[in-house]
């Protein structure tokens, strides 16, 4: 290095021109930039040297210069015509092709380009060598599809921007892609992507699952009431191509047109009794009267088997989703809605395909005959619960059929009772959300659901006894028997939903097996659910096995893969239950979050932790059960009024207050 020499150095990467001025030491030289900076460097960190004498007051002029022989477009013409013979050139090479001179300007300039240059040449100590052709070939694609990349980012950004601002926004695949990240982020709050929290740092966010979800919300993209826990589960909201695929053909379907056999039972009334909004329609019931003045039962149950067959594309989707989803919001179907609301449904006036369990009782309510057959049947009536209430209550004489169906119902109950059946009396409640707007509507045992829930037991006691004759694998449901409290103890206890919570908290869970086993609090030595194929996957596994035996064909499954796929179901199923407890407490939690100001009639149910003054409340008027932790001593079974103090369904907390009789007697007064 000499005084006065032009030099090009890196400062943190950035690079630097700077003439020399004075050796420092032994090995270093001081050096001064055009900004007047000086600088402590060795020898060895001079990238290029310019020939000549200058001061730093003309680097900038030097530079100047230098930009306007600054094409990177002309490295590409002289890489075609150094490609050929696989020349190398030395940046004053260059410039002479270049720019037909080797100036110190042009000669920097040269070096320069090549310097900064990926594409067409690589540096091999002071010269550099054209790259192969098929080499710069895909560093250009990979500039490109990075441009594209870059240029995505910043049309995302620009979306962001505008969706924030309240504009409506078309969302471009690559838009949805980054969106996906923040969805992730905002379930998992452990979940790390660098994209995400490229998104929520330009959008001035928090980088956690608050500040995710606080995101999407605001950009429109989720609702403020996004259901979380159907989207962290596995269970799919929508039907792939493939199984959609199959459902046209299936539609067309005539089941009066299959040759299978089927029972003739067109000539029966039949009723379907379910909720208004049900659009699954799954069992209907008949009286048919003998001869001998013997009233025999029909319990009509709709036959999706006929649609589907072990192991196709409906199978397997109905397999994976285990049950059909209920949420405050709506149904998520097992089956794709079209089939399970048309074909596959007893749809009123239509011919529809049926497994009917007929039976005679004996006098006491016991099954005295019964037969399974695959059937025809052309339902008469739909009917909802408050249309047969009204029925029985103004005893309609020209429907003998519910008033018969409704005293075996009583029959069929206390025969249960007498097989050590124990029922358990909660209220129970049904939550809908229509527009935003939360319900809740309390489900009174009435009558009508009393025929129906029973009704649906003895079908499921018929398949039992059917599976338990024949030796065959079903998926048998089943409950061990309970400890109960001594009955003086339960005694002591209030009657009502105080008494059956002591008597539920003792309850075993319910079990499932391939073989008989006694469900106690039904009372019934077997049992197999099969009254919902449409709605419940262990209920279509029945119905594919039953109607096998009784075609006489070979079982679809063996008792080895039965088991394996109801443990798979088993799962499923549990997860979906899952989803379905906590959309309702979120929605309830949001009704009492709603209805701050309102006193609630609550029941002290049970002890927690009774130590800590922690139980368990029930708010009667909406079935909801919620822990509360009381400043007073309070009894089991005792009544309070109470107030919500605070209600966040997003965080899942609750806290109520009991009211005083003073505030009671003041808000009155």
């Amino acid at each position: 290095m000499e005084q006065g020499k032009l030099i090009e150095f890196r400062v943190q990467g950035e690079r630097r021109l700077a003439v020399a001025e004075r050796p420092e030491g032994k090995k270093d030289w001081i050096v001064i930039d055009a900004g007047g900076q000086s600088h402590k460097i060795r020898p060895q960190r001079v990238d290029y040297a310019v020939e000549g004498t200058y001061e730093s007051g003309d680097i900038k002029g030097f530079l100047a210069e230098v930009e306007s022989y600054l094409d990177p477009s002309s490295l590409e013409i002289a890489w075609e015509m150094l490609i050929e013979d696989n020349d190398t050139v030395t940046p004053q090479q260059m410039a002479e092709l270049l720019f037909s001179e080797q100036s110190p300007v042009a000669c920097y300039a040269a070096h320069f380009l090549l310097s900064q240059d990926k594409v067409y040449f690589k540096q091999k100590s002071e010269h550099y060598e054209p790259r192969p052709a098929a080499q710069v070939e895909e560093i250009k694609h990979q500039l490109e599809v990075q441009a594209e990349k870059e240029e995505e980012k910043n049309q995302f950004i620009a979306h962001l921007q505008q969706a924030l601002a309240g504009e409506k926004i078309h969302w471009s695949e690559s838009d949805r892609l980054r969106l996906e990240a923040i969805e992730k982020l905002a379930l998992d709050s452990n979940h790390t992507s660098k994209l995400a929290q490229e998104i929520l740092q330009s959008a001035g966010r928090h980088f956690d699952a608050q500040g995710a979800w606080q995101l999407l919300v605001d950009l429109g993209w989720w609702s403020r009431h996004e259901n979380l826990f159907l989207r962290r589960s596995s269970y799919p909201t929508t039907f792939s191509k493939k199984v959609l695929d199959v459902v046209q053909p299936r539609l067309q379907s005539d089941p009066a047109e299959t040759n299978d056999n089927r029972l003739d039972l067109t000539h029966l009334k039949v009723c379907t009794i379910d909720d208004e909004s049900t659009t699954e329609i799954d069992d209907g019931l008949s009286v048919e009267y003998l001869e001998n003045g013997t009233a025999k039962i029909w319990v009509h149950i709709a036959d999706p088997t006929r649609l589907v067959n072990p192991g196709d594309e409906l199978d397997l989707e109905a397999r994976r989703r285990s049950t059909s989803l209920y949420l405050p919001t709506g149904m998520v179907s097992m089956f794709p809605p079209e089939l399970a609301t048309g074909p596959m449904s007893l749809v009123e006036g239509k011919t529809c395909s049926a497994l009917s369990f007929g039976v005679i009782l004996d006098e006491s309510g016991g099954i005295q005959e019964y037969e399974i057959h695959p059937s025809l049947i052309k339902p008469t009536y739909r009917l909802t619960y408050d249309d047969v209430d009204e029925m029985l209550q103004l005893g309609v004489q020209n429907e003998p059929e519910i008033a018969d169906l409704a005293k075996i119902s009583y029959l069929r109950r206390s025969w249960r009772k007498d097989q050590g059946a124990i029922q358990i009396k909660m209220p129970e409640s049904v939550i809908k959300v229509q527009d935003e707007e939360v319900t809740i509507e309390l489900i009174d045992s009435s009558p009508s659901r009393q025929l129906v829930a029973e009704m649906m037991i003895l079908a499921g006691q018929i398949g039992g006894k059917y599976g338990t004759e024949n030796n065959l694998p079903l998926p048998y449901r089943g409950q061990p028997q309970p400890e109960l409290p001594p009955e003086e103890e339960l005694l002591q206890l209030p009657a009502g939903p105080t008494r059956f919570c002591a008597i539920r908290s003792c309850m075993p869970r319910s079990e499932m097996s391939m073989s008989p086993i006694r469900h106690a609090s039904l009372g019934l030595d077997s049992y197999v659910q099969v009254t919902s194929p449409i709605r419940r996957y262990t209920d279509l596994l029945s119905h594919f096995q039953i109607k096998a035996h009784l075609k006489g064909e070979e079982l679809p499954f063996s008792r080895e893969e039965l088991q394996e796929i109801v443990y798979s179901v088993s799962s499923s199923s549990y997860e979906a239950t899952l989803v379905e407890r906590q959309t309702n407490r979120y929605w309830g939690l949001e009704y009492l979050r709603r209805n701050s100001k309102c006193v609630w009639d609550v029941v002290v149910l049970r002890w927690l932790r009774q130590d800590e003054d922690l139980g368990l409340i029930l708010i009667e008027d909406l079935g909801m059960e919620l822990p509360h932790r009381f400043d007073r001593p309070v009894a089991l079974g005792e009544r309070l009024e109470m107030q919500v103090t605070h209600a966040d369904p997003q965080r899942d907390e609750v806290r109520l207050r009991e009211i005083t009789e003073a505030e009671i007697q003041a808000a009155s007064s």
